[in-house]
Formats: structure tokens, sequence, C-alpha cells
């Protein structure tokens, strides 16, 4: 939890602080999260003849500059007890993920029990809070509930996993909640938005505080081809040129079945603007797709960074459109197209310009702002 005595932009924090039952037996070989906003990586390897950071914080320039979320290696340096260390420069406050290389070998901190899947590797995770934002990526309240389920869908023939979160107020008896489609990007899966997006934890502390309804939160694998996604070691190129149902609508077609799938389940709300889609790159003209296929369904369409074309400019003035997008997005000049195609035709949306370019760190930004726009005012 936060520590109020820490410095007073950073309060510094693991999600966890059990070891792993096979972690290294030394605690001098944690990392150590210092009140500065520096990080020292330790391993302990003596017999290793090299040993890697893999990082995605940027270790030579401001955080808010990033155009795209790549990793960054650098060498660590052996002292003489075998323990191998490295110290960054001050970060900012957010979400870090990490792995070390051990001669040419991947592998996440052991001595850390928090990690998830990035693409076909296991990454270790931390959190450096200090912001409003960042408070918000950790739990303090009451935990909704996550159930992962598996639609065979006859549209496409193929079966796809889901995540579906369910609010506390969901497990205290309430029914008939509106829901919210979140689509991930080209490389993602269902568990992209639960663990890099910290979607949980975000609209879990959103509806703690009453500034987002309670609402269903659906995060399906939209393409449950994408080689990558799978952990596979397949380039990106090759992925979208073998399997490309990112542009013939797969999902898309699906969608009213899982939909009527999930809500035998789940009873979601029937009312009138009680559907919502919103996604990320890719999931973002996936999301604008949608709402121009059942144009009738979803009250809101958030559009993340999106990869959009004139396809997915919008044909009428319902539903809301939210767009999101960071200045140093390599895909900014396109969703500046697209706005200005919505703009010839009286096409109404909210914009939210941020720094940044393409990242998870503009996207959790993104989800926290338009989740609290939805089912304000649905109709009976």
């Amino acid at each position: 939890m936060r520590n109020q005595r820490s410095h007073r932009y950073l309060a510094i924090l693991l999600l966890f602080f059990l070891p792993f039952a096979n972690a290294q037996e030394s605690t001098d070989v944690a990392m150590q999260l210092n009140e500065d906003g520096t990080v020292v990586f330790r391993y302990y390897d003596p017999t290793a003849k090299t040993v890697k950071l893999i990082f995605d914080g940027d270790l030579r320039k401001d955080t808010e500059t990033i155009q795209n979320e790549s990793y960054h290696s650098v060498k660590m340096h052996r002292d003489s007890n075998g323990i191998w260390s490295y110290t960054t420069p001050v970060l900012a406050p957010e979400v870090y993920t990490y792995q070390f290389e051990r001669d040419g070998e991947c592998i996440p901190d052991p001595t850390n029990p928090d990690s998830i899947r990035v693409r076909r590797d296991k990454m270790s995770v931390f959190i450096i809070d200090g912001t409003p934002q960042t408070a918000l990526y950790v739990n303090e309240t009451l935990h909704g509930q996550m159930d992962t389920l598996v639609f065979a869908g006859t549209a496409d023939r193929k079966s796809r996993m889901v995540i579906v979160y369910t609010p506390p107020q969901y497990a205290e008896g309430q029914r008939n909640l509106p829901v919210l489609y979140l689509l991930h990007g080209l490389n993602g899966n269902e568990t992209a938005w639960n663990d890099r997006g910290r979607a949980v934890q975000i609209l879990d502390n959103l509806i703690a505080q009453q500034k987002a309804n309670p609402m269903i939160l659906v995060m399906p694998d939209v393409n449950p081809e994408c080689l990558i996604a799978q952990g596979e070691d397949i380039g990106l190129w090759e992925n979208i040129v073998k399997y490309p149902s990112w542009n013939n609508l797969d999902f898309e077609r699906c969608y009213p079945e899982m939909d009527r799938y999930l809500n035998s389940i789940y009873q979601f709300s029937d009312k009138k603007g009680s559907r919502a889609v919103a996604g990320l790159s890719a999931g973002a003209k996936q999301s604008a797709n949608l709402a121009i296929m059942y144009d009738s369904t979803f009250s809101a369409v958030g559009m993340f960074s999106p990869v959009a074309g004139r396809k997915q400019v919008p044909t009428s003035t319902f539903p809301k459109y939210w767009i999101g997008a960071g200045n140093g997005d390599f895909f900014y000049c396109k969703i500046n197209k697209l706005r200005r195609k919505m703009q010839r035709k009286h096409i109404p949306y909210t914009m939210y310009n941020s720094g940044g370019g393409h990242t998870w760190r503009n996207w959790r930004i993104y989800f926290t702002e338009f989740s609290q726009t939805l089912f304000w005012n649905i109709e009976d």
C-alpha cells in the first residue's frame, strides 16, 4: 500500500511481497525500489558470463516522450559475490515490466512473484506509485470478480477465450447491468487489458469512488489466430499476412452471437444505451466497425490510438464517439485525418489529446477517462 512517509512524488510499491518458493536464497539479490525514484535490479548467478536487463522503462529520457512501448536492453555488472546489478535513472510513476537475459536466455525475476505474459515472454511487473492515475492501478477497495470462458461461435467457427469482469454489485445480487466490450490490439489477446491495461483495478477503484457506474466488462480474444498473442516466435508482418482476420470482420460478425451467449449467463441490461464498445489501435478499428454494423446497439464508442481508415468513418451521429491519442503517436496524422472526415460529416466526438505515443501508458489513461463517461443516461 502507499507509504505516506515517502517522497512527496513517489510512493513505491511492489504488487505482492511474498517470494516464489524457488526464489533466490539471499534477500540481497531482490530488486530495490528507492524513494528517489531509482530502481536497483539484481540477479544472482556467479556462473553466468553475461546478464542483461530487458526493461520497458526509458533509460535515456522522460517517459512522456515515448512514442512506442519498446524494450531496452542494458548490460548488468557482476560483483565479487556473483550478484549482477543495474541502477536506473529516476523513473516516473507508472507500471513497468522487465526480465533478465542470462547468456542469451530470457527469464523473469525469480525474486518477484508478480508477472504477466507480453507476447511470447513472461515479464516481471512492478509499479511506481505517486499520482492519482497510478493509484488506480492497485486495488484498495472492494474487488469485482473475473471469469474466463470459452466461446465457440458458429458465425466464424472459431473458439475464443473471453474474460468477463463483474463488479462487486453483481456479487451482491444486482443484475441487469450495462456492458462495456473492451478490445485489445494487434499483438494482444483476452488477457491484454487485464494484465497490461490494469482495467479491472481501474474499474474497481472508479466504481468505489462513484466516478464510474457499475458495469460488466467483457474482454474477448478478437483474433484467436494471432500467433504472436499465442506466444509464437513470428514476425508482426508475417502474422498480419498469414492471418488477416483483423480485416475480414470475423469478430464483428460473431459479436451478436457472443453477446447473446454472455447475456444468457450474466443477465445484461436490455435497456437502450446499455452497451458500449472500446478498443486500442486495431481494436479501435474493430470498435468503429461494430458501431457501424450494429448502429442501434452501442451508446458510446471509445477509440484509443485508432488505426482506422475511411471505412471506419461513422455514418450516424449515434452513438457518441470518444477518441484518445498522443501527439507522439506514429498514427497521429491518420487519426487527425479521421477527425477531419468526421467533422465534414458533422459527426460529433470527444477528443482527448495527450503526450506520448502508441503505448499502454496512454491506453490506461484513456480507459480511465472514457469509462467515467458511460451509462449515466440509460433510457428505460
